[in-house]
């Protein structure tokens, strides 16, 4: 959790609010054969309060949200945040669309060597991975509900994924 997220903003490049920190701490012991993060701050600092030494790589950045990134949710034009919302493909705001940060997402993980992997990431990330694993149509995306400071494990076998519930 970050004030741009309790205040309803788009992402911005910002540290960890105090309930993010305590959300971190609840996250228990993490183990993995490498670890790595995004590259904003706040991923950063979630990598560092958990006891990682995280590589540090640019496929696992948020979803970039262009023009509105630190805007209130209310000020994009209501038909541009539900083209945004609705179609994969759009990209209204200058940045990434859906399909782009899959894209991304999934060039990462089948690049992924054998072992256990801890990546910290954002809920778009994930989402995405999501999706590849359960091969689910990008229209998906929003009906994945991702909290803060969550776990999600994905196992590979040969080149099939599958999500841990």
């Amino acid at each position: 959790m970050t004030d741009a997220m309790a205040a309803g903003r788009f992402p911005a490049d910002e540290p960890l609010s105090e309930l993010g920190r305590r959300q971190v701490d609840d996250l228990g012991e993490l183990r993995a054969d490498r670890s790595c993060c995004g590259p904003e701050l706040r991923v950063r600092h979630t990598a560092e309060l958990a006891g990682l030494s995280a590589s540090v790589l640019p496929e696992l950045a948020d979803l970039d949200t262009g023009d509105w990134r630190g805007r209130s949710l209310d000020e994009p034009a209501p038909a541009d945040l539900m083209a945004w919302l609705s179609e994969p493909g759009a990209a209204p705001h200058g940045g990434e669309s859906i399909l782009g940060v899959i894209d991304r997402v999934r060039a990462w993980m089948d690049a992924l060597q054998p072992g256990r992997t801890v990546a910290v990431t954002h809920p778009a990330v994930v989402r995405a991975a999501i999706l590849i694993a359960l091969a689910a149509p990008p229209e998906s995306f929003w009906r994945i509900d991702v909290p803060p400071a969550g776990k999600t494990v994905l196992h590979r076998r040969a080149a099939v994924w599958t999500l841990r519930v």
